[in-house]
């Protein structure tokens, strides 16, 4: 891709482009200012010292330094943030796309430690950890019989690459106590979930976020569809919160033509900075979808924006969230981060998609997804409230329209029942993970050692376990009476059956069978 920079008025300094997280990350110069008189500057640090020195009490003046940053951040917008030590790291690893450790999926049930399923060649895998299996000790550390902290957790599992941790694991299948030395390494957090075919010539590609890694994942997984003579490609956005604006572009690129717009910056000094395509792409032709949802955001929407405004494919789905604001991160020697807005973000015709946002307000912001529910938009598209004062026109004239997201070119309601909306994002959290798990964890389970053929076949229309969820919803606090909706919570535990039983792939060979974006793709 090639980035052109516009400057309004003429200002002579150098913009160096570093990618973004969550929404938009244009590392814009550093600059040292004399402060001179400005004592309002340092009386942040002179209250801090006085406090320190002089308050009757003792007091953890690390922890006030933290509030009062968190304070004055909610007062600029709502992606402006801290990020305290204790977090950084999950975060910075998340966006890395990979850490070093031994390479497990796994909770806490009944106060110890289980495997999920360990990572597919990973360092637990090979050497010999099991799905079910419990972890005792690491070393000589008891992780059993006690509610620990995810930080201690982590830090035991977690560590330097080719160090070693000696796992006391019980095998409940066997009933066996056994010893198991691992070797730690680095583990990829991969966000590409799938790449696969949904017919002969439709490609799917299912991204959860923008991380450093995306780019090359989504290259190698369209290629790899490619050899099947793909002439359709679906992607899917939905949940996707984002990441970096850059690997957004990256991807676009892949779909664009040469010079095409993708996005542009502008911060304020006026600055502008366009992103462009270039001849490089790998699917320039052939007919592209991009699914969304109300939980699609940032990256995901300056992906959706690229293609909807060059007139490149169809948006599918349901409005995006509404985050056009770009952030850049300055790390603190402790470990800590702020994230702060320095530019906003515009798709190829110009449009800004930021929802509305009342400084210091961060509630109202956030409630406005929750109003989506209320006012019937997740269900009919005439109930999204569009401004025909932000109209604009993409690259063959048609109509589209800034703030607030996303609108879809398709409209695709929810699946589940109105009224019933809590449901469907249940039945994508890690609930249902959990319930899956322990059912497959009961000793004669009768999906166990199945064909998938064979799986498919006994599921199909079985909602056998279906009573035994509601119970187990019910166990943890959330009633529910599936009612109309006992199709659509079949489909998700038959899928993540067939996930913890044989892979990614065939989860979504059968959460995809009857999507109903999915059908709206292949009707058009």
């Amino acid at each position: 891709m090639k980035i052109e920079k516009t400057y309004i008025p003429l200002l002579f300094f150098t913009c160096v482009s570093l990618g973004i997280l969550i929404g938009g990350f244009i590392n814009y110069p550093t600059s040292t200012v004399d402060s001179g008189k400005n004592d309002y500057k340092t009386k942040l640090n002179k209250l801090i010292n006085f406090i320190d020195t002089e308050y009757v009490d003792d007091v953890k003046t690390d922890s006030i330094v933290n509030l009062t940053v968190t304070n004055i951040l909610a007062n600029l917008d709502p992606h402006s943030v801290y990020i305290p030590a204790s977090e950084q790291t999950a975060v910075a690893e998340n966006m890395k796309g990979d850490f070093v450790g031994i390479g497990v999926n796994f909770y806490t049930y009944n106060d110890s430690i289980a495997i999920i399923k360990p990572i597919e060649n990973g360092p637990a895998q090979k050497a010999g950890i099991k799905e079910g299996d419990r972890i005792l000790y690491a070393d000589n550390f008891k992780l059993f019989g006690k509610k620990l902290e995810n930080k201690v957790l982590y830090s035991k599992l977690k560590g330097e690459k080719d160090s070693e941790v000696m796992l006391t694991i019980f095998r409940k299948s066997e009933n066996k106590i056994l010893k198991i030395r691992v070797k730690r390494d680095v583990i990829p957090i991969k966000s590409i979930d799938v790449a696969i075919l949904i017919n002969k010539t439709t490609g799917y590609i299912k991204i959860n976020r923008f991380a450093e890694t995306t780019g090359t994942e989504f290259h190698k997984a369209l290629l790899q569809l490619k050899k099947s003579n793909i002439n359709s490609l679906v992607i899917d956005l939905r949940e996707n919160g984002g990441g970096f604006m850059e690997v957004a572009s990256q991807i676009a690129d892949e779909l664009l033509k040469d010079n095409e717009l993708i996005v542009f910056t502008k911060n304020k000094k006026g600055s502008i900075e366009k992103t462009f395509a270039t001849d490089i792409g790998d699917f320039e032709t052939g007919k592209v979808a991009i699914l969304i949802d109300e939980n699609s955001a940032s990256a995901s929407e300056i992906l959706a924006g690229a293609i909807q405004d060059n007139d490149r494919g169809t948006i599918i789905g349901r409005r995006s969230f509404g985050k056009g604001l770009v952030q850049r991160e300055m790390d603190f020697d402790d470990g800590s981060a702020v994230r702060l807005t320095i530019a906003r973000y515009y798709t190829p015709s110009g449009r800004s998609i930021q929802k509305a946002y009342t400084k210091g307000d961060s509630k109202d912001y956030y409630k406005e997804s929750e109003d989506r529910f209320e006012n019937g938009e997740l269900y009919a598209k005439d109930k999204i409230k569009i401004a025909d004062s932000l109209k604009f026109k993409t690259k063959k004239g048609r109509i589209v329209y800034g703030g607030g997201g996303i609108v879809p070119d398709v409209f695709v309601p929810l699946e589940v029942e109105k009224g019933w909306e809590s449901l469907e994002y249940i039945l994508q959290s890690g609930v249902v993970g959990h319930f899956v798990f322990e059912e497959l964890d009961q000793k004669n389970n009768f999906l166990k050692g199945l064909s998938f053929q064979d799986f498919q076949l006994k599921m199909e229309n079985n909602t056998l376990y279906n009573a035994s969820f509601q119970k187990y919803l019910s166990k943890n606090g959330l009633q529910f009476n599936f009612g109309k909706n006992n199709e659509i919570v079949n489909r998700y535990l038959t899928a993540e059956f067939a996930r913890q039983l044989f892979g990614e792939n065939q989860y979504y060979q059968i959460i995809l069978k009857k999507d109903k974006m999915i059908e709206s793709v292949l009707k058009n």
